[in-house]
């Protein structure tokens, strides 16, 4: 209840109404406040204040840079049009705990052993939507940080299974990282800060201030790493990548594939290489597929790769602990 108390301090409305209401929900799930509180963000951010009846546009605060949302404006104040499925479909899994965490192994290279995982968020439904279909009705709806911060519980839940030798990415979008109920999550995870590593997806134009490291800096005093992503065109200038100090710089699947037969990736892959060694940041590759793919990265001395080759993400608990048995006895493919 105290870790409750404490994000509510942090969450608008701030009323001893709003308090109530949250209380008479953890009371009524006493073994399980985190969906009490997920239904109270859910119940305060669709409903307009003064009436408190659902409403076909509900106004809502735009956060910079939210999820795969293309303005980078101050942050303001918009009507957008939710349907009634998609606030049903996204209550149902804030409320019902529908989603899933599965981890993908991340293996050191050139030696191949598995050195860390990346948790990546599976909704539980028939209607076949990937993850990022989910994120974007739930960026759409107002409920991007939500659905966000309900996916990283469930990925530090799931991650006590994960074994102790192995590090732990979790994927945020700049503005869900700087929500304070982040910071509370992740100081209340019994999983050790130096096997986090919180991974900034999506666009970094939020955090291009001189102030950008400051936005971070709640996160590592709690002693764990930040990577960012290298897409080519859409990467990170240097002045923002120097103020972010990223301890890890990932090369995603647009770098990688076509790299073994077009120069061109391979000229802007080694740029990017070259930066990151710069910034003192470790490299991963991510998206590798072909054999031919791991050998180009392998030559440009990267620090790790991740991939369907190398390993799928699967939900299954038996499946990660064997990744850390397997890495002391096999080695990558190479053909």
């Amino acid at each position: 209840m105290d870790i409750i108390e404490s994000i509510l301090d942090d969450t608008e409305p701030k009323s001893e109404g709003a308090r109530a209401r949250l209380r008479r929900l953890v009371e009524a799930r006493p073994d399980n406040p985190e969906r009490a509180l997920l239904e109270h963000l859910l119940a305060t951010r669709n409903l307009p204040s003064a009436s408190r009846e659902p409403s076909a546009k509900v106004p809502v605060q735009v956060e910079p840079a939210s999820l795969h949302l293309e303005s980078h404006d101050a942050k303001r104040s918009v009507s957008v049009p939710i349907s009634h499925e998609m606030r049903e479909s996204i209550q149902s899994v804030l409320t019902d705990k529908l989603l899933l965490t599965a981890f993908q192994p991340v293996h050191a290279l050139p030696g191949g052993e598995v050195v860390g995982v990346e948790a990546l968020t599976r909704f539980v439904g028939e209607d076949g939507a990937g993850a990022d279909v989910w994120f974007n009705e739930a960026a759409a709806a107002g409920l991007g940080t939500e659905l966000e911060i309900a996916a990283l519980h469930c990925a530090l839940t799931a991650a006590h299974d994960v074994p102790e030798d192995l590090s732990v990415a979790l994927n945020l979008t700049p503005a869900t990282a700087q929500d304070p109920r982040v910071r509370d999550l992740l100081a209340a995870a019994t999983l050790a800060a130096d096997r986090i590593i919180i991974e900034l997806t999506g666009s970094l134009a939020s955090m291009e201030s001189p102030s950008a490291d400051e936005i971070l800096r709640p996160l590592r005093k709690l002693g764990l790493r930040v990577a960012i992503s290298a897409s080519g065109a859409g990467f990170a200038p240097a002045d923002l990548i120097d103020q972010l100090h990223p301890d890890i710089i990932k090369l995603d699947r647009h770098l990688i594939e076509g790299i073994a037969s077009s120069e061109g990736q391979k000229i802007r892959a080694k740029a990017i290489v070259e930066q990151a060694r710069a910034a003192g940041a470790d490299i991963i590759a991510e998206g590798i597929e072909t054999a031919e793919e791991l050998e180009e990265v392998t030559a440009l001395k990267v620090t790790a790769a991740q991939g369907y080759l190398l390993g799928r993400p699967s939900v299954h608990p038996l499946d990660w602990s064997a990744w850390s048995i397997r890495a002391q006895t096999e080695t990558l493919p190479t053909s």
